[in-house]
């Protein structure tokens, strides 16, 4: 199989960079940096019907994903989760078609799995040996084990109130973990700091260029499990939002490619009324959120006070005539027991935040009962515990 990885490109300014270093941010304007493909060339050689005779995993979709040497992908079977028909809750919701993409079954717990087995790839493809994440859990978790797994140092900067089951995995992935009294932006503070004075990379959420790549693959995903279709709407919790643009990437490229048509969903973000800064820009016409004050959720993962990419989540949005929603933690805490109770997934705080914006969505005629929707539920409920 051949990658067709041709440069990263600033999605601000548009300056292109070489994919054969270690980049960070664009260092012209600071901004997001993505990945960028020779679509052409892989709209030749690339076949989709070749997937399915493939492996399974996310590096199945190897010709557009960011390392060029297959022999340095570090991999632990992520991706191909279940696509679920969640035929109880539509009876429940009066709705037609509802889908839960259960992250939840991805090697140590979640999402993250994918963008880190990425990010941790190509780090090692550039000869990278340490690295850094500022992380709420679950991000902690997988960088922990997949550095584990090829060797590589991992150090973690985390809330000392994330979740138990994601302080004890980093720890017993060997990896060098500092405990943070704040947030995840405090935590990103130390992160950087240690990064300069240790020389180590930082992978912060789309401060590399390199994680929204396994997170796009959920975005191919979707539209293999439903025959190459898209469905009318997803509905994401978003946080720091790498997968929501990962998935609108994905559906570009596949575009282009010709895997798919110009259809798009509608992408639906959900946040938690306690941290809400992208919530808030949308409905305020911003193209930036500004810093939350005083984030509080029982949801770790989408307690992120500032995300680097919000105009990319921003613009998402938009242009696919989607909405975004706020929900209490009583909504979350009571859609983890519907989930579970009505399907036998049990969500993560994150993905149960997606069931209840769904309700809301339907409520405020973002959504109608026949729109195929898609629930993404990120992570497994059995790494929060103590929720339950």
């Amino acid at each position: 199989m051949k990658s067709y990885l041709s440069h990263l490109e600033c999605t601000a300014c548009h300056t292109a960079y070489s994919a054969d270093h270690p980049h960070g941010l664009c260092p012209a304007c600071g901004k997001v940096l993505y990945p960028r493909y020779d679509l052409d060339a892989a709209k030749r050689g690339a076949d989709r019907h070749a997937l399915a005779r493939r492996q399974r995993g996310m590096w199945r979709f190897f010709e557009m994903m960011p390392v060029r040497d297959e022999t340095k992908i570090v991999t632990m079977g992520e991706g191909v989760t279940p696509m679920l028909r969640a035929s109880r809750l539509e009876a429940a919701l009066g709705v037609r078609t509802l889908h839960i993409k259960d992250e939840g079954l991805n090697p140590t717990g979640s999402f993250k799995a994918r963008g880190l087995s990425a990010a941790v790839s190509k780090a090692h493809e550039l000869g990278l040996k340490r690295l850094s994440i500022p992380s709420a859990g679950n991000a902690a978790g997988a960088l922990a084990a997949y550095c584990a797994r090829v060797g590589m140092e991992a150090h973690v900067f985390m809330p000392s109130d994330a979740p138990e089951a994601n302080k004890k995995e980093t720890r017993m992935a060997a990896a060098y973990l500092t405990l943070v009294d704040g947030l995840i932006s405090d935590a990103g503070v130390l992160a950087r700091k240690a990064a300069e004075e240790r020389n180590l990379f930082d992978v912060s959420t789309l401060k590399e260029p390199y994680r929204v790549e396994g997170k796009k693959t959920m975005g191919y995903e979707i539209a293999m499990d439903l025959g190459w279709k898209v469905p009318r709407a997803i509905v994401y919790p978003t946080g720091g939002g790498t997968g929501i643009v990962g998935i609108w990437k994905a559906f570009e490229e596949m575009e282009a490619l010709g895997w798919i048509g110009p259809e798009r969903p509608k992408m639906l973000i959900v946040q938690a009324e306690g941290c809400a800064p992208l919530v808030w820009a949308f409905h305020e016409g911003a193209t930036h959120a500004p810093m939350w004050k005083d984030a509080r959720t029982i949801a770790a993962g989408i307690r992120v006070p500032s995300a680097v990419g919000d105009y990319l989540i921003l613009d998402a949005v938009r242009a696919s005539g989607g909405s975004a929603v706020t929900v209490t933690d009583d909504e979350i805490l009571e859609a983890m027991r519907q989930m579970a109770s009505l399907e036998g997934i049990l969500p993560a705080p994150e993905g149960a935040a997606t069931l209840a914006g769904y309700r809301k969505f339907l409520a405020q005629g973002a959504l109608t009962p026949d729109d195929a929707t898609v629930l993404i539920n990120t992570g497994s409920g059995y790494k929060y515990m103590e929720l339950l």
